[in-house]
């Protein structure tokens, strides 16, 4: 039986009361540290026992051969996997020389804390020895918000009755063996001793500093710590190392009422150019800069930051308070992934395990970034000018592919394509539009013109061209886009896949907008206004299946005919199917492994009438068995458009459990940065209505019967809007910001400073009866009483 954390429900923080060893790996994804450049895995302070160490850097890689069946002409020839790097979190404890492991003596008390306000991690433990000495430990770990490259822990030990001998080791650690990952493709690679140590100083003046470079791809990290030691008049600090260990020990006698406190301070810093001693200078600045802070200092420039974070994204659920408690832990794992990114991508698991890789896919475009965009927008605009950043690498792989413009891999960390699955790897091209439509939807929210003109502009035309040379007309003029793979990776290489043209659509018709507005740049990009035409009309001529007999969309063309998988059949513990089917028989059959037309009902809602949504939200439901944690949220956010708001509530209740409750069972390998964006997109643009573009926020709020009230706040063009919303009514709130032009349900009218009440209309009649696969019902979510 597989078993998932248990944690206390809380608003502001997630709590674990006792330590579960057999859930360790997923609580340490959960409690993960980040600030999107230096990333920590809520190991155990002492590092042992642990389900999966980590410790990563935004983009430090290694290089490993990539194996094929049969090679071909366009596979890409290397694979990338994310680095665990030097390990600064280990401190290990001696009390009366027995090591403190919870595995062994009396573990009287355990508590973690995940503090979603002050940003820490608090570990709080009661043990005694096996021979007998009693202590109390209590360590608070930040990976610091306002320090790029600093984390910091204060660990505190002090005896219960009786004098002890504590002896505390701080170290650096590099190349830490690695569990074998399995045969779940979903996971990363194990790589044996990636580093190569270029330099060991201990604490010479205080600072110990490693250096080590990559094997393959020769990258060069570096780490630094530093100590501030206060404890009893006989305490001791000594410093040492070798090969790959950098240890500060510090030994005292404690008597009862006397405490030994440990403030540590490490940073990280990485590059592919720079050279050792340049590295070297990097951390000790890096530490000294957080040594003037200090730990109290880095404490309350924590706060702070949080405090102003908070002020802008706020959600707050009445009626549901696990789904609470988990909007505020999915926005703070969004922020802890992209705050300090600055121009590096934000992988799928962010910086909280080594699943897929460390990867980024197009999750981050068309999920994460829509909720940074109008919550805390910065990191959008950094993702993006990486994007930008790579666009060569992208244009290369265009023309490998005989193709103009740039095609995005489906997976990467550096720029290139390094997935051995060549059905999405080589023919995802929805990527493209996915990156393009986040360009659109960032200038809309922020009107950044300078952002448009130097970073959209070059990514929204590199795409239209991509398209126009993928796709052709047909005899009647009718443009088709054949042999691609949509979101829905069960069904590959097919013709037509509506989610892939109506992004594309949106790609060609916003890349011919933005060369008007910019001639002059577009004049060095060597566009014309004669290209921005031919756009506009492919974009008109874009074919859209749609299956007469059924009354419904086909998810790309031909889907509606295939055989419709055999669900009775199928056991429970069958699922995900790509672990126990073949490829082969899923991309010929009518199964749906996470919601594809659907996204597209929701991206390009206006392309669909209120009928055929209803239709098809019902006849994909039959069909999707969301075996990706992508699914739950865009069925949401759809069923709450169609008026079944209890279904929309269970899926909501998914996708923002998905890591506290591990529901796809590999939150080991890191949290589901996707997913928890999902969350406040079910909440917003499914329950809230909202919908944005073109210079227009409108809503169209309606609420499940186990929500009394939802409010939540988000940036649009200046101002910071704040939506109040029970069953009846709505309530908008101008906090910050001129005058804004709204929509209440198709009502327009401006809000300004005074709040503006509508009522909220009741829904629409649900259409078809809705069936999911026999045994992939979501979970109802049930009114609390009382």
């Amino acid at each position: 039986m597989i078993k998932h954390p248990a944690f206390i429900v809380e608003p502001w923080s997630v709590r674990e009361c006792r330590l579960h060893m057999d859930v360790l790996a997923q609580t340490e994804s959960v409690f993960a540290l980040s600030n999107g450049h230096v990333g920590l895995r809520g190991n155990l302070d002492e590092g042992e026992p642990h389900g999966l160490p980590g410790t990563y850097l935004n983009s430090v890689y290694e290089l490993r051969p990539l194996s094929h069946a049969e090679t071909a002409y366009g596979y890409p020839e290397s694979g990338q996997t994310v680095v665990n790097v030097t390990n600064g979190k280990l401190i290990r404890l001696l009390v009366d020389d027995e090591p403190f492991d919870v595995r062994y003596g009396t573990l009287h008390e355990h508590e973690r804390i995940l503090d979603l306000r002050a940003g820490t991690l608090t570990r709080k433990v009661h043990w005694t020895s096996p021979t007998k000495g009693e202590i109390r430990l209590t360590s608070t770990r930040l990976v610091s918000f306002t320090h790029r490259a600093v984390a910091a822990i204060r660990y505190e030990v002090e005896p219960v009755d009786h004098p002890v001998k504590a002896v505390v080791q701080s170290e650096l650690v590099a190349n830490e063996t690695l569990p074998e990952s399995g045969s779940d493709p979903r996971a990363a690679a194990a790589l044996e001793n990636p580093l190569v140590l270029e330099e060991n100083l201990p604490a010479a003046d205080g600072v110990a500093v490693m250096v080590h470079i990559t094997r393959a791809s020769r990258l060069r990290v570096a780490a630094g710590m530093w100590h501030d030691v206060d404890g009893p008049e006989n305490t001791q600090v000594d410093a040492g190392g070798r090969e790959h260990v950098s240890r500060v020990t510090i030994a005292t006698f404690l008597e009862p009422g006397q405490r030994l406190r440990l403030t540590k301070l490490f940073a990280y810093g990485w590059s592919a150019q720079r050279s050792r001693p340049a590295m070297h200078d990097q951390v000790v600045a890096a530490l000294a800069a957080a040594r003037l802070a200090g730990w109290d200092g880095l404490c309350a420039e924590q706060r702070r930051f949080l405090d102003d974070f908070w002020e802008g994204a706020d959600v707050e659920v009445e009626g549901d308070t696990e789904v609470q408690q988990a909007v505020r832990f999915g926005l703070f794992h969004l922020l802890q992934a992209g705050c300090r990114a600055e121009q590096r991508p934000i992988p799928g698991k962010g910086l909280t395990g080594s699943g897929y890789d460390g990867h980024v896919f197009w999750d981050t475009e068309a999920f994460v970034l829509p909720v940074l965009t109008y919550t805390h927008p910065q990191p959008a605009a950094d993702v993006l000018t990486w994007r930008k950043s790579i666009l060569p690498l992208a244009e290369r792989r265009a023309a490998q592919f005989g193709l103009e413009g740039a095609a995005f891999p489906w997976r990467t960390i550096n720029g290139e394509a390094c997935s051995a699955y060549w059905p999405a790897g080589a023919a995802a091209f929805h990527i493209n539009a996915d990156i393009a439509d986040a360009v659109t939807r960032y200038v809309d929210a922020t009107g950044d013109v300078a952002f448009e003109r130097d970073i959209g502009l070059p990514l929204l035309v590199a795409t239209a061209r991509l398209w126009r040379s993928l796709g052709h007309h047909d005899v009647d003029g009718r443009f088709h886009i054949d042999g691609v793979t949509g979101p829905d990776e069960y069904s590959a290489i097919a013709d037509d896949n509506v989610y892939t043209n109506l992004m594309a659509q949106r790609n060609l018709r916003a890349a011919a907008e933005v060369i008007i507005r910019h001639p002059d740049r577009a004049e060095q990009l060597g566009v014309t206004l004669e290209d921005a035409a031919i756009w506009r009309n492919i974009a008109t001529a874009i074919f859209i299946p749609y299956d007469e007999h059924l009354g419904v969309h086909s998810q790309s063309e031909g889907f509606t005919r295939h055989a419709v998988w055999d669900f009775a059949a199928t056991k429970p513990d069958q699922y995900p199917l790509l672990l126990h089917f073949p490829y082969f028989d899923l991309y010929r059959k009518q199964v749906v492994k996470q919601a594809d037309l659907v996204l597209a009902m929701h991206t390009c809602g206006d392309a669909f009438t209120s009928e055929q949504k209803a239709r098809n939200f019902a006849y994909y439901e039959a069909l999707t068995v969301r075996d990706s944690s992508l699914s739950a949220c865009t069925q949401a956010v759809l069923a709450a458009e169609v008026g079944q708001l209890e279904l929309a509530h269970d899926y909501l209740g998914e996708a923002a459990l998905v890591d506290l409750r591990d529901l796809q069972h590999n939150t080991r390998d890191g949290v589901h940065m996707a997913s928890l964006a999902g969350a406040w997109i079910a909440l917003v643009d499914g329950f809230g209505g909202m919908r944005a573009g073109g210079g227009r926020i409108q809503f169209a709020p309606r609420l499940p019967s186990g929500i009394t009230r939802l409010s939540f706040r988000l940036r649009y063009r200046g101002r910071l809007l704040q939506v109040d919303i029970t069953q009846s009514t709505t309530t908008y709130h101008l906090l910050e910001g001129p005058p804004l032009p709204l929509a209440h349900h198709g009502e327009e009218f401006t809000l300004d400073e005074h709040p503006a009440t509508r009522q909220n209309p009741p829904p629409p009649t649900p259409g078809p009866r809705i069936r999911q696969p026999p045994g992939r019902e979501p979970t109802p979510r049930r009114p609390e009483i009382g």
